[in-house]
Parts: structure tokens; C-alpha cells; sequence
């Protein structure tokens, strides 16, 4: 059996994932009952556990003083979202070295699906493939079951119930293994896995005797989907893990230069956009690699490591600066990187990050003061939205007395707060000459040749009214030119013209 038949897929399950790492932690409880607890107190909910106390009857859902009450000998202890997540991304990126397809699994930590398409060059078999791959995590200290079969569930389900590797030939032999696999060993939610079992319903394939509709008006819609899988009616693509390439920057010197002082300000402005982007990560600085091509030489490169995870950048440029006076370079520095290990932040990280930006405020708010105090009070202004019919009239000048921080700078840490787009509205619109109906032969250039012509015009936005004082037909359109401008224009019925009224930033 090749590795390139079609729909090889494989799962990798790291039994316990957590608790794996809580042994880890814990060497000397591995000849113990353990288990991995929300909360290390007596109502702390059980979320893991290992054999031997899967042995004395303590199963995930249980609270940690009814497990005790079974196991006199757990051990049990909490592991942090964070260090899973970090052991779930150095789990993948090891992964990848087997496929280019990497899938690790929501809801389940430990559990990772791989494509094992297209390997036949690299792996005789699949079986070659399966030991590759658990030799490796061996090596690091894992113990893990996998399956190379060719369903999503049925993969999973054997790799949950079944110790060490197991290959299937063919669907129908993977599809009658996966019927046999207890529901305990599945990650069920606890009542309904216990409702099952009152009911005698012990397996996949008793699961898979019941009605779908029933089980769905009685259990849920979870229940139902569960049943889905297992009968193969529900299909989900391979989701595979996209590998985030580490923050870096760089910049290229015009001329050679030794000077220690002049390298410092050239790193200080490349540290800034560096830690922005751990920021927006949500990830501290733990590492700055710091690399130096010397003229007509090799690169010269330097580990600097603060004593805590962080994103002061003041720390860092200490740490640079002493490191620099302390070099002898042989010739000057004509490129210069910087690469940056992480590791989560903290959400005071992340927000004393956010309220301590490049940006001096207070020396802007200076400047203003003095531009009033010269001009007069009503020389500083910004706009303030109103209620108003037409685009140009919902907004006001209103005298600005402090600049604050824009709420969409701040937003932009956090990757689940989309970025705010900036629409700028012309205090009258602007009168245009010609049109996309009465273009060039090179198109419209509303901006001149600096900006390009239209390549693409979205609308049109009916805009019509006022019947109160005088007829207004508009036609509004979002323009965008070759040069990368986003225009907001409109077309006036009643004047017959076209008319700029903002643009999109």
C-alpha cells in the first residue's frame, strides 16, 4: 500500500494532552492516578486524567473531590491555556516536517490531523510514514497513538481507543473499527455521555443504531452532529495550520558604517514595528536576535534576552547599547536584522503597550496650546458627526481642547477587533470633469496621472430626497484607481455632473 492512495489521512492524539505536560512538570507522579483540573480546589471540574485513574473509575466531568473520593492516590494540578497553546504550536511546526498539511484540533488539544497524500517519494508506506513521525515525539519526551486511515472521524476514533500505530487498508475496515471504540474515550460532553450509558449505549456503532432525528430533538444539536460524523454524512475539508513566520526586520545601510552610536538609532527604529507586531500578536519579546552583516565579511550575531518577556523597548535598546560598546567590529555594518523569539503576553503587557505609543500626546498637545494661544481659540478644530441628510452636513467643527489616542490604534493589538477604515468626507464636494462614460482611452483619471486611472467602480448607492427644499438624485460609488486610492463618488441626476465627496483610508 502506497502513501499516495487517495484520501490517506492521519491522527495523531497525544492521550491527555495536558496532563502529559503536567508530568512533565511533575516527573515524580507518573506511577500515579493524575489528573488536570479547572481549578485546583475540591469543586474543580476533572478535564483530563491518565489510565490508572481511568482504572479506579475517575473520568473527565467529574469535580476533583468525588474523583479523589475513587483514587485516595491522585495527584491533580492546573496547566495554563497558555502553555498548551505553546506546546500545541511547537507540536505543529515538528508536524510540518512529515507533511505540508497540519491540522490541530480546536477543541481537543493534543489532537492533530495530518495529509498524508503525495508522500510516496519520501516514505515507502504508510507505515514507514507512522513510525517516522512517532519516533520523533518520542524523542521529545511524548507518548501518542496514531491512525492512518481515511476518514476524519473514523482516524480519530481509533487513534483515541487504540494504543500505538494502526493502519487500515481500505474505508471499510477503518469504518468497522471505529463502530467498536467505547464513547468513553471520545471527547464528549459528560451528561449526555452519561444519559448514553444508562441507556446501554456504549459504543460508536450503538450510537449509530439510534434515530439522527430523535437523538437531535432529544440531545441536541451537538449530539446530532456527532452522529453525523460517525456515519460518515457529514464531511469537513482538512483545515491545516498555517506556520507563523517569526517577527522580523531589516534594513540595508547605504554606505559601511562602525559607528556605535548611528548602529543604535538605526535598531531603535527597527525595534518599534517589531514589537508592534508581537503586540498584535499578543505575544513579549523573550529573545532579540540581533544579526550584523560585516563589509566584505560574514554575519556577526548576537542573542540578547531580557530578564522577563517584554515589550519595553527601552529595555531592549539597554540591553543593544551595552552589547554594541562592548563590540570591536573589523569593518563597518552594511545590513543589519533583527529577530524576535516570543511567548504570550499578558494582558498588562499588552495594555501598557497600547497606552504608551510612539506617539508623544502630550508634546502635541503642547504644539496645539501654543497654536491657540497665537491664532485663537477657534485656529485648532475637528469635526464632530451630526444628524443631517446629506453626507456633507452630518458633521461640525468643534473646538479641540486635548488630542486622545484613536480608539482604532488601539484596537488594532487585538486580531479578533477588525482594523477601522477611515471614510473623509470633503467640506463641499469637489466638481469633476468628465466621467467613466466619457473617458479617455487611458480611463478616467479624476486625480491626474500621478494617481492612475479607475481600475474598478463599485455601485451604485441610490441617495435620493429632499422633497422639503430642493430635488436630490445621487448615484454614489467607491473608485478605485490604479495608484491605490479609494474615492467616494457620486453622480448628480438633477445637475447632471459628477462630484467627489470623500475618500476611504
Amino acid at each position: 500500500m502506497k502513501i499516495s492512495t487517495p484520501g490517506r489521512l492521519a491522527c495523531v492524539d497525544l492521550p491527555a494532552f495536558p496532563l502529559q505536560l503536567l508530568l512533565r512538570r511533575h516527573p515524580d507522579w507518573a506511577g500515579y492516578p493524575a489528573a488536570v483540573v479547572a481549578e485546583d480546589k475540591p469543586q474543580g471540574l476533572v478535564l483530563w486524567v491518565n489510565e490508572k485513574a481511568r482504572e479506579f473509575g475517575v473520568l473527565p466531568g467529574l469535580r476533583y473531590a468525588a474523583a479523589f473520593s475513587l483514587a485516595a492516590t491522585l495527584r491533580a494540578g492546573e496547566v495554563s491555556p497558555a502553555e498548551s497553546e505553546k506546546a500545541i504550536a511547537d507540536l505543529t511546526r515538528r508536524l510540518l516536517c512529515f507533511t505540508p498539511e497540519v491540522e490541530p484540533s480546536a477543541q481537543e488539544p493534543g489532537v492533530f490531523w495530518l495529509n498524508g497524500s503525495g508522500l510516496k517519494h519520501l516514505y515507502a508506506s504508510p507505515r514507514k510514514w507512522a513510525d517516522a513521525m512517532r519516533r520523533d515525539l518520542h524523542e521529545q519526551g511524548f507518548a501518542l497513538n496514531l491512525a492512518v486511515g481515511f476518514t476524519r472521524f473514523g482516524s480519530y476514533a481509533v487513534a483515541k481507543a487504540k494504543e500505538g500505530i494502526t493502519i487500515f487498508r481500505d474505508p471499510a475496515e477503518e469504518a468497522n473499527a471505529a463502530r467498536a471504540v467505547p464513547l468513553n474515550r471520545l471527547n464528549i460532553e459528560p451528561k449526555f455521555r452519561d444519559a448514553l450509558f444508562k441507556l446501554g449505549i456504549k459504543t460508536v456503532g450503538a450510537l449509530l443504531a439510534l434515530p439522527p432525528g430523535g437523538l437531535r430533538e432529544r440531545f441536541g444539536k451537538e449530539a446530532h452532529r456527532l452522529h453525523r460524523m460517525a456515519a460518515g454524512d457529514l464531511w469537513a475539508p482538512l483545515e491545516p495550520s498555517v506556520p507563523q513566520e517569526p517577527a522580523r526586520q531589516k534594513y540595508l545601510l547605504d554606505e559601511p558604517d562602525d559607528d556605535t552610536t548611528r548602529l543604535l538609532f538605526l535598531i531603535k527604529q527597527l525595534l518599534h514595528p517589531l514589537l508592534t507586531t508581537l503586540a498584535r500578536r499578543h505575544q513579549a519579546l523573550t529573545t532579540l536576535w540581533l544579526s550584523l552583516l560585516i563589509d566584505h565579511g560574514d554575519w556577526f550575531k548576537e542573542s540578547l534576552r531580557p530578564a522577563v518577556p517584554t515589550l519595553e523597548a527601552a529595555q531592549i535598546l539597554d540591553l543593544v547599547r551595552l552589547r554594541l560598546e562592548a563590540l570591536q567590529l573589523a569593518a563597518g555594518v552594511s545590513e543589519i536584522e533583527l529577530r524576535a523569539d516570543a511567548c504570550a503576553a499578558t494582558s498588562e503587557q499588552l495594555r501598557l503597550f497600547a497606552e504608551s505609543p510612539t506617539r508623544d500626546l502630550d508634546a502635541a498637545n503642547r504644539a496645539l496650546a501654543r497654536l491657540r494661544a497665537e491664532f485663537g481659540g477657534d485656529a485648532v478644530v475637528y469635526a464632530k458627526l451630526t444628524d443631517g441628510h446629506l453626507p456633507e452636513a452630518r458633521f461640525t467643527w468643534e473646538p479641540l481642547t486635548r488630542i486622545k489616542l484613536p480608539q482604532n490604534v488601539l484596537n488594532g493589538l487585538n486580531p479578533s477587533v477588525p482594523k477601522v477604515l477611515i471614510r473623509r468626507v470633503a467640506a463641499k464636494p469637489v466638481r469633476l470633469a468628465g466621467g467613466p462614460y466619457h473617458s479617455h482611452e487611458d480611463g478616467w483619471l479624476i486625480l491626474g496621472p500621478k494617481h492612475g486611472n479607475i481600475d474598478k467602480l463599485t455601485g451604485p448607492y441610490i441617495f435620493a430626497g429632499g422633497w422639503w427644499n430642493r430635488e436630490i438624485q445621487r448615484e454614489y460609488y467607491f473608485a478605485e484607481t490604479r495608484g491605490g486610492d479609494l474615492l467616494w463618488l457620486y453622480y448628480d441626476r438633477v445637475r447632471r455632473r459628477w462630484f467627489l465627496q470623500g475618500a476611504v483610508e
